[in-house]
């Protein structure tokens, strides 16, 4: 019997999304034929994986336009291409895939990485939230197959629209693949991680800032987006470039390596927002699978898997001064420490790929 094809696409270039890949992954596991389409940037690093990728090269990389090039793209591409199943990732992608699962009579599958109508880029622009809000209204009561990240989402959509969603978290695999990376301990300091998105309300400026209170920890910061720049510059405003240091995006294949020579996580979200109030990222499981240590913000989500699997401490508010002090307390007690990374180790036999995956297995 010849595989069943599945085209899945996302809205960035494919290398650090970690979700997307493991999906991917356990859809070939399934004896799919897989394709992942993406796009391009000039900066992008190459992408060499197990499935087969597209990375569309667009005319427009940010705003209305980019989002307007992509789902025309995206739509005449699908419109164009065999496949037996289409799987869309967020609601950026969800407009094409929709009316060319609708054509072609395809079962379609839509994977919600976030309330994508609460982000903090739309929450402070009514208009476009508006935008995005009536194509939601008009697509998701049609949907009949919808995963998420995190059980809160799960019931915002299921009371908004009536739908069954399925619960997928952003857990990491057992026994990574190890890339050696370079060396970033530094000697007589604790090493501070967070990893993931620059972006706003994720409390990296915060965690910045609380480092001018801290003399005994350099903090690295794994990522690119929005407001790297702005980031950059508060560094050197405060006068922060030896305690401080960002490496950039980091490609997924090793970030574990770097995530496991720190000494704590940090996952300091705002509460700004129905999305990150809810949120339950995948660099807190990558923290936990590293088996270092956690702080996080006075979230629900996160909150209950730090307090369930005692991995960790949460903070009460984002002041710089009570973060350093936060963290002082954290990384100073040895033997805390020990006993949190001893049950970030147990935390991880249970929080793993390998027991969420049957979430998509189960769509089939």
């Amino acid at each position: 019997m010849a595989k069943q094809k599945i085209i899945v696409s996302v809205t960035n270039d494919l290398s650090t999304d970690q979700r997307v890949d493991k999906i991917c992954k356990t859809l070939l596991d399934l004896n799919f034929d897989v394709l992942l389409v993406g796009r391009v940037l000039p900066k992008s690093i190459r992408v060499k994986r197990i499935y087969q990728t597209k990375r569309f090269k667009l005319w427009f990389n940010k705003g209305p336009l980019f989002y307007a090039n992509y789902n025309i793209r995206l739509f005449f591409f699908l419109l164009l291409n065999k496949t037996d199943i289409l799987w869309s990732n967020d609601l950026d992608t969800l407009w094409a895939n929709y009316i060319v699962s609708k054509w072609k009579n395809k079962k379609l599958i839509f994977d919600s990485h976030e309330y994508f109508t609460e982000v903090p880029e739309l929450i402070n622009r009514p208009k476009i939230q508006q935008f995005w809000k009536r194509i939601e209204r008009n697509i998701f009561p049609k949907l009949k197959h919808v995963i998420t990240v995190s059980q809160s989402i799960a019931d915002l959509y299921k009371k908004e629209y009536g739908i069954d969603v399925k619960l997928l978290r952003n857990i990491p695999v057992l026994n990574k693949r190890q890339i050696e990376v370079e060396n970033i301990k530094i000697e007589g300091k604790k090493i501070l991680i967070y990893q993931g998105a620059i972006n706003v309300n994720r409390g990296i400026e915060h965690m910045v800032e609380a480092m001018q209170h801290i003399d005994n920890a350099v903090l690295y910061i794994l990522g690119k987006g929005d407001i790297y720049e702005k980031i950059e510059y508060l560094i050197l405003q405060l006068n922060l470039s030896e305690k401080v240091q960002l490496l950039g995006e980091v490609p997924l294949e090793k970030l574990h390596g770097y995530t496991q020579q720190a000494d704590l996580g940090l996952s300091l979200e705002e509460d700004k927002g129905l999305n990150y109030r809810f949120a339950l990222p995948n660099k807190l499981f990558d923290y936990i699978h590293a088996e270092i240590p956690v702080l996080v913000a006075d979230l629900p989500e996160m909150k209950k898997i730090v307090n369930d699997y005692q991995v960790g401490k949460v903070i009460e508010n984002h002041a710089a001064k009570y973060i350093a002090k936060k963290i002082s307390s954290m990384i100073d007690n040895q033997e805390q420490m020990n006993i949190w990374k001893e049950n970030a180790k147990k935390a991880a036999l249970e929080l793993n790929w390998e027991k969420e995956k049957h979430v998509i297995a189960d769509l089939f």
